[in-house]
Formats: structure tokens, sequence, C-alpha cells
């Protein structure tokens, strides 16, 4: 059977004919007006038409499709032409005058097929350029985890094959050595029975010959020798020699159990690691996609530009200064789009201002002196409710909903990756060491960082919380008075524990260049650090007139912003040329 031109793929190869009479050229355009496909000489020719010049004709794969023609079921005669808005169902023209439809709205039903048209296509297009070949690469990845698994488990074999045989060899030479034993005991009762056995021999010599000695007295030579006889000690015989019957070893079989002996071949166990979910790339940046647009690329090569050209500066410099209504002191600092600003304190007041200071919002929540807010790359405000154990979302349009439960877990501190756009979770639970969530941007959870690699726990009071260009996540923990950095597969990199002066760190962030900046509660300063965890300076000082900073983040023009623990004032300053 044939396909309709609707059905034919995108990409189908076929040959495209005018549809001028007598004409046989290639197809490359459209007129939308009379659904015609024709050349590019009969485009011309059909655009000289002075009717024909306000008709809308495009390259073929821009085309509009006829609506196919259907007669209306209460008015035969007429072309179904028409969508009523309201019963969202096809009509006639003469439809719009019946008791069913009069005064509703109407709009030309092949707009509105045409649109639909053009949706099939941008998902065709979907299907073809990504979800599919998408779909054949985890196919792929399956396969290779096939081979992978299979691979491990024939190891597996393989051990427990070899641990089977160390543990026969070891029983073989367990074996000889206990009948090497008994071999002894045998030999020593033996040797003792076989002493008795010459003994006994020894005494039936004796009396055969006692007895011949009194064959010898019953025929005496002469009186003599029978008074002799009669006088003899010899007629005394001696006793039986005293022998004993050996007592033999025994043999206690081993007292052991098929688990017992499973015990000795090791055991299967699975790894206490949730299950990572497979990597797909985001359609938007799939190699499938349309190449970047020479603005995607300029803004690309001006951001990476940046990052190169950058450098820390020899002095820091205040540029601006604001006070923020609404809240006592700045525990936390949250830059939104549009130039908004969340700040919050420790008294659960989360305000939303302008770059003027003017307050828009104010939420008051359960949140103290934590890192608590943040915003998404939607521009969504997420934070977290402690005593709710929950984390919600407010959209541009405020509504507020909740987002993640966390179960028996408080929520403490949180951070949207602007890398991949995951949330990252400070939690703590009594009775349990805290912890670090990562959920994806759905709220799903997907990874949970808590022990080092020894067995220890990371975390105390997980207050802050951030991630750097290279997906390290940083912790500023209280109670532990560190830094605390695992990489993004949640291995422990560091922990930085201040100058030597003692370290309570609060607010922490990164900036472009990978550098950590903390506030510190003791030495009333704002340290700065490199990726890796090595001091380069004290940024900030009281001397530079910080007197209690608690909070830090970095703008999109890489200046630092510091909120102070004893004012409702924020400060911006630039540190990087």
């Amino acid at each position: 059977m044939a396909l309709s031109e609707s059905q034919i793929p995108p990409d189908a190869q076929h040959y495209l004919v005018c549809g001028t009479e007598d004409c046989e050229k290639n197809c490359q355009f459209y007129c939308n007006d009379c659904h015609q496909p024709m050349c590019e000489q009969c485009r011309d020719e059909h655009q000289k038409n002075k009717k024909a010049k306000i008709h809308e004709v495009v390259p073929y794969k821009q085309r509009k499709r006829p609506l196919p023609v259907e007669k209306c079921k209460i008015h035969p005669k007429r072309n179904m032409e028409l969508l009523c808005e309201e019963c969202q169902i096809p009509i006639c023209s003469k439809c719009t005058g019946t008791k069913e439809h009069r005064g509703h709205a109407v709009t030309d039903l092949e707009l509105v097929f045409a649109e639909k048209c053009s949706h099939c296509h941008i998902e065709i297009t979907k299907i073809q350029s990504y979800f599919e070949p998408t779909s054949q690469d985890l196919k792929k990845e399956i396969a290779g985890d096939v081979t992978e698994i299979k691979k491990i488990m024939e190891g597996v074999r393989t051990s427990m094959k070899t641990e089977a045989e160390s543990v026969k060899k070891l029983v073989d030479t367990i074996t000889s050595d206990k009948i090497e034993q008994i071999n002894k005991i045998e030999q020593s009762l033996l040797q003792t029975l076989n002493g008795q056995n010459q003994q006994i021999d020894d005494y039936i010599n004796y009396l055969n010959n006692l007895i011949k000695t009194f064959y010898g007295y019953l025929s005496p030579s002469n009186i003599e020798q029978l008074t002799f006889v009669l006088k003899s000690e010899n007629l005394v015989i001696r006793p039986i020699p005293e022998t004993s019957k050996p007592v033999p070893p025994i043999f206690t079989a081993g007292q052991y159990s098929k688990e017992d002996v499973a015990k000795l071949l090791g055991r299967i166990t699975f790894p206490n690691t949730k299950p990572e979910n497979r990597k797909i790339k985001p359609m938007e940046t799939a190699s499938t996609q349309l190449k970047p647009t020479e603005k995607q690329k300029k803004q690309g090569r001006e951001k990476s530009d940046v990052k190169q050209t950058l450098s820390l500066s020899s002095s820091v410099t205040k540029v601006r200064e604001y006070t923020v209504p609404g809240v006592d002191h700045v525990y936390h600092i949250t830059l939104g789009k549009s130039g908004r600003l969340w700040v919050s304190d420790c008294f659960g007041n989360l305000v939303q201002t302008d770059l003027q200071g003017k307050q828009l919002q104010n939420i008051q929540i359960s949140g103290q002196d934590e890192g608590y807010h943040t915003v998404t790359q939607d521009g969504d405000l997420i934070y977290t409710d402690e005593d709710n154990k929950v984390i919600n979302r407010m959209t541009p349009d405020n509504t507020i909903t909740e987002f993640i439960k966390t179960g028996d877990w408080e929520p403490l501190s949180i951070h949207s990756s602007h890398i991949n756009g995951d949330i990252l979770v400070g939690m703590r639970k009594v009775g349990e060491p805290s912890k670090v969530t990562r959920y994806n941007k759905t709220g799903t959870e997907i990874q949970n960082i808590q022990i080092n690699n020894n067995g220890h726990e990371l975390y105390d009071l997980p207050h802050y919380i951030t991630e750097n260009i290279n997906g390290d996540v940083c912790v500023s923990d209280y109670n532990k008075h560190a830094v605390v950095v695992v990489d993004k597969s949640g291995q422990h990199r560091f922990s930085y524990t201040g100058q030597g002066s003692g370290f309570y760190p609060f607010g922490i962030c990164t900036d472009v260049l990978g550098h950590i900046l903390v506030c510190d509660d003791i030495s009333k300063t704002v340290h700065l650090l490199n990726q890796d965890g090595q001091f380069l300076s004290l940024l900030l000082t009281p001397q530079q007139g910080v007197k209690l900073p608690r909070s830090v983040c970095v703008d999109d023009e890489n200046n630092l912003w510091v909120g102070q623990g004893d004012t409702n004032t924020v400060t911006v300053y630039k540190y990087l040329q």
C-alpha cells in the first residue's frame, strides 16, 4: 500500500515533481494558498500573476498541509473548514448560525491543521535526532554493562573456585597431620601389646621348663635327691604376669555446618551504594541538534575569555552598599534573576529586594543561621522548612508548592547547581551522621554523601553548602570547624580548618576561577582558598570595614557580595581584575 504524502518521513529519499501542468521539473517550492508544489521557474511565473502575488510561497519543507476535505454531517453540501474554539470540534460555515454554535469564537481549521502538522514535524525531528539515537546509545551502554557484568561474575566464580581449592589443600594438609598422629598412637599401642605378648611367651617357656623339672622329681635316682626336692622353694609356681587391655583413642567428628563451610569460602555482598541513574545527554546539548548560533558562540567565547583574563586584584575595592529592610542581619544571600536579591536572618525572615533596596516580598519560615535558600536556573526560589522536613519551591508568579519531602531528616542548607541544575541539601538527623543529599531538578534523590573512605562521618552540622566549577561539593560545617570538600562522586578531597587560631566557618561560595570564599566567625574575616584547599589570603578583614561577615556570594559580574552578621547591610566588593 502506497503512503500518503503526510505519511512520508521528512528524511525519505523521494523525488518531488512540480505540480504545474506539463512541467516535470524538480519541486522546490510550495504555494500555501493554492496548495500547489512548483519548481523555481513556475514559482516566478506564479508570482507574476496579479492575484497570486499576495499568495504565500515558501520552500517545500515549510509548506502548510492541505486540509483534508470532509463534508459536514449536518450540512452535507458544505465542507468542514472552521474550528469552534469553545466546543473544540470542526464545523462548516453554516454551523456558526445554528443554536449549538451561535456566538462561539471560530478559527480557520486549515490554520489549526497546519499548526498541528508543524508540531508533529517538530516532534518527529526530536524523536529522530535525539530520543531514538539516545535510546540506541543506551542500548549500547546496556550491552556493554552486560559484557562487563559477565566478566565480573566470571571473576567472582574464579575467585570462589580458587578459594575452594585453598580450603581443600588446607583440609588435606590437616588430614595428613592427623593421620600421622594416629599412626604414631597405633605404633605406641602395638609396641605395648607386643611387649605383653613377649612376657606371656617367656612365662609359657618357664611353665614348660617347670613341668619338665616336676617330671624329673617324680622319678628321683636316689633318696637324697628326693629329700632335696621336697625342701626346695622352686616348687612354688610364679604367678601369671599382669597385662592390661590398651585403651584405643576415640575419633570425634568435627562440629560444623554448611554455613560454617560457606564462611570459609567467603561471601557475596552488594556494596551499600544506590544504583546510579544512567546519564542522558540533555536534548538541548545533544550532538544531533543544530549547531550553536553565532550569538551563542560569541557568548561562550566571551565567558571563556573572561575566565582566561581574570586574576586576583592586588587590592579589594568597595563598589556599593545596600541596607535590606525586613531583616535584622544578613546570614545568607541568594542572587536571583532581574537584579533581585533574597536575604535571610537567623529569625526566619526571608526578604526579597531590588537593587535599590526596595522590599518586594517577605516570607516567614523556620530557617535560622544557615544557607537555607537558593535560586534555580529557571528563576524559582527553593528554601528548606526544617520544622516540617520539606523543601518548598516558589515560582516567579509567587506560587508556593511542596517540592521535596526529606522524611526523618531536617534540611539545613541548600544549593542549586549552576552546572546541571541538581539540588544539593545538607541534612541532619538525631542519632545519625549528617549528610549531603543530591536531587535532580525534578526532586528525585540520586546521591547521598555521608561517610569517607575510612568509614568516618564527613559532616556534623552542614549549615552552608555550595558547588565549585569542577563539580566539588563544598560544605561549611560549624561544629567540625572545617570546610569539607568532596568531589562530584562523593569522595573526600580535603578539609580546610583555618590558619591555626580557631575556625568557625559560616557563609561559603565559589567563583569563576574555582576559588572558595568562606566567612570565619573567629577572625571576623573572609578566607580565600584555591580549589584544592590551599589558603591564599584573608580577602576581607576588619581593617577594611568588615566587622562580622556572615554570608558571601559572587554575581555574574564577578563581584563579591558580603552580608554582615551585626547589621542588615550588604556590601559589594571587586576583588578580581
